[in-house]
């Protein structure tokens, strides 16, 4: 096990390596640089210092090292737009918001997705069956953007779910819930369908099963069939995409904290590529790479605790 977690860690060291340098190349090859377009109606000498300030006046590969040099550190730097705001601050002060929505809305479609699914597996070809095939159909059709903003509409601040205004700081952890109910459930839409997708294709995988058929032989009880024989199994393969979809819907909830006012990670990701802070934008996209990838590494042990026939070892599982 730990021969494997280290191997993985050296392929996530080359990964976030990797991620880094494109985001440093890419951001770099644009047309002109952030503070040039805020410094025209400023005198030459007060442009370049401002630039000198955030090492925009040296060669990019100076830049490049540096950039990595900060990276390795932990510092991810100051933002341009906020003088005196570091990236480090934004996620200590934000990334609880979008944390708290993204565990919200994956635990939504567990709690509606699983048991959709399971019931589509056992009455397949009847109404419930087609019910959860319509509704994969529309989870994976309907943006989760759209919907927050049809879910604003129908129920915006109506029995008393408001729109906008939660801060995390402010309110209570319970007294948040109805600030966070609406854009939660936009994010877990699309979780809801492909959970229920998912866990019927792999509850009915499991009932074809030899070993399935052996324990009806031997009169196993249906309820213990199920939960111990059925579900236990078929869960596994929901497992695998549990951590990266955590990690997808913190990092991807950028459009819908912008249209909830939520003040999280996604609304400063968007509001720094519309005022061109490379150094957030940069450093944040590092961050969320991070989150990531530390995720598929938490669901491969993970799975392989659950699932004893599985062996973790430092080749093949």
């Amino acid at each position: 096990m730990l021969k494997y977690i280290l191997k993985r860690l050296g392929i996530m060291i080359v990964t976030l390596w990797f991620i880094a340098t494109l985001t440093f190349v890419l951001i770099n090859a644009l047309p002109g640089d952030p503070i040039g377009a805020k410094a025209k109606k400023l005198p030459a000498a007060t442009e370049q210092a401002i630039k000198a300030k955030y090492g925009l006046d040296k060669p990019a590969s100076v830049r490049y090292v540096n950039y990595l040099g900060d990276l390795v550190k932990g510092d991810l730097g100051q933002s341009i737009q906020w003088p005196g705001k570091t990236v480090n601050d934004m996620i200590k002060a934000e990334l609880p918001a979008s944390a708290r929505l993204g565990l919200q809305a994956v635990a939504i479609g567990l709690i509606v997705g699983l048991p959709l699914g399971v019931l589509a597996a056992f009455r397949r070809n009847h109404w419930e069956d087609y019910g959860v095939i319509v509704l994969s159909t529309l989870g994976v059709s309907i943006p989760g953007f759209v919907l927050a903003i049809l879910l604003q509409f129908a129920f915006g601040g109506k029995n008393g779910i408001p729109t906008v205004g939660w801060n995390n700081s402010a309110h209570p952890f319970f007294a948040a819930f109805k600030y966070t109910l609406l854009p939660s459930i936009a994010l877990a839409f699309g979780g809801i369908a492909s959970n229920a997708r998912f866990m019927k294709s792999s509850v009915i995988d499991v009932i074809n099963q030899d070993y399935i058929l052996t324990a009806k032989a031997k009169g196993v009880g249906k309820a213990s069939l199920v939960f111990r024989h059925i579900l236990r199994n078929a869960i596994l393969p929901v497992i695998t995409m549990l951590g990266p979809r955590i990690a997808g819907i913190i990092t991807g909830s950028l459009i819908v904290e912008q249209i909830f006012a939520i003040p999280g990670l996604g609304r400063e990701l968007l509001n720094s590529i519309n005022y061109r802070d490379y150094t957030v934008i940069m450093s944040l996209t590092v961050f969320f790479a991070a989150l990531y990838v530390v995720s598929l590494l938490v669901v491969d042990i993970c799975y392989a605790l659950v699932d004893p026939r599985i062996k973790v070892t430092g080749g093949a599982k």
